[in-house]
């Protein structure tokens, strides 16, 4: 170990690294607490899912130079999803370990871990977001880039038209319950064998106040849980015709400065709870040599000496896709 350089110590190998970072506490927001997706990782950079009777299943990858999966004829199609890359860089400046260059006790060791700790805490935040973001456009049908680009079209790529119930919350008369057993009733019938526990929807903030305002549901949502409106702020559930309106109102900005709300003004979307098969993260390997053809992780990262070792960058990088199985499941809210 050169005492010049104490990032050669073991601790700080890319294994060590990616350790790390993934044990850090994550911050996925509301799409990661819901417990919806279930984390798949998988061995290629893309992956080929077959559609059978309206559904996706993966297919099991394959070595490189062996014989791909052949289709099905009649009503089975496959479809190749490319797996996003997102690599974000960092660096630790000479000054932020200043005094901590040689390895003489562990209390040195460990102030140079904590300086690389506040670094990956701070990557892994952006990885989280930008994963939440992921997440929630799979719950919309359709995956966005930072840019707000499309990066997956479900309802393209199933050859279906998007859902989409208008609440008529401006209109006094509308019958509200019967507008949440309509979304109930599109949605049992999707499920194509699949089980559901609830159906949970998360709204924008001006969806949220003209449901729980509007005139057939005000009285139902002043004594919801013993008039607990009344008392507390009823923003994190309600439940009112079999659905439980959530307000969600996360946004993040992109490189460039601009920030983008993950649910449009006055939309909410719908979508089954306590399903099995529905909802899937899929974790490719990073492009490194040491992880060719092995199973994903949620986060990759790795250091190495800038030039003339003045500090040290850090790179890390997430290879993330979320999917909705059975895009027909999903149904966008609109409050008018």
């Amino acid at each position: 170990m050169s005492m010049n350089n104490p990032f050669d110590d073991p601790a700080f190998s890319m294994a060590s690294l990616t350790d790390s970072i993934n044990i850090l506490p994550n911050m996925y927001g509301r799409a990661g607490e819901l417990g919806l997706f279930r984390n798949k990782p998988v061995r290629t950079r893309n992956i080929t899912i077959e559609e059978n009777n309206g559904v996706l299943n993966l297919l099991p990858t394959q070595a490189p130079g062996t014989p791909g999966s052949v289709g099905v004829r009649g009503k089975r199609k496959l479809r190749s999803f490319n797996i996003p890359h997102i690599p974000h860089d960092d660096v630790v400046l000479p000054e932020e370990v200043q005094g901590i260059r040689a390895f003489g006790s562990e209390n040195e060791l460990q102030a140079l871990s904590d300086v690389i700790t506040d670094h990956l805490q701070d990557m892994r935040n952006k990885h989280a977001i930008t994963l939440e973001h992921l997440r929630i456009g799979a719950l919309k049908g359709t995956i966005l880039d930072a840019d707000g680009s499309e990066l997956v079209n479900l309802y393209d790529e199933f050859e279906i038209t998007a859902k989409t119930i208008n609440f008529a919350l401006g209109t006094e008369s509308t019958n509200v319950k019967k507008k949440c057993l309509e979304v109930k009733r599109h949605i049992e019938k999707s499920l194509r064998g699949e089980v559901m526990r609830t159906i949970h929807a998360l709204v924008s903030p001006e969806c949220f106040d003209a449901l729980t305002g509007h005139a057939s549901v005000k009285e139902a949502f002043e004594r919801w849980q013993e008039g607990r409106a009344l008392r507390d702020d009823m923003r994190d559930g309600f439940t009112f015709g079999g659905i439980t309106f959530e307000e969600y109102n996360a946004e993040a900005g992109d490189v460039d400065g601009n920030v983008r709300r993950f649910i449009a003004e006055g939309e909410g979307h719908a979508f089954p709870m306590g399903t099995l098969n529905t909802f899937r993260t899929y974790f490719a390997p990073a492009d490194f040599n040491e992880t060719v053809n092995t199973l994903g992780r949620e986060i990759y990262a790795k250091q190495e000496s800038r030039k003339f070792e003045r500090g040290t960058d850090l790179h890390t990088q997430s290879n993330p896709l979320p999917l909705c199985l059975r895009p027909a499941v999903l149904v966008k809210i609109k409050a008018s």
